[in-house]
């Protein structure tokens, strides 16, 4: 789910990868739009909130405060 191409408007924000793999760079995209933000990301927050994943909560907490 994380893509491998976007638009310029686009700025990367996290570079994820498993050990012996190579970087994935478009796990959290964001992009300014009007007064605020567009936010992509491939990340499983569906999963890892429930399980309650406190760095899942942490991210998910800043993203929201854009």
């Amino acid at each position: 789910y994380f893509p491998i191409a976007w638009g310029n408007e686009f700025t990367p924000i996290l570079q994820m990868n498993d050990p012996g793999e190579d970087p994935l760079t478009g796990s959290l995209l964001i992009a300014k739009h009007g007064s605020g933000h567009f936010v992509y990301t491939g990340l499983s927050f569906f999963r890892e909130l429930p399980a309650g994943v406190s760095g899942a909560y942490r991210l998910f907490t800043n993203l929201l405060s854009l």
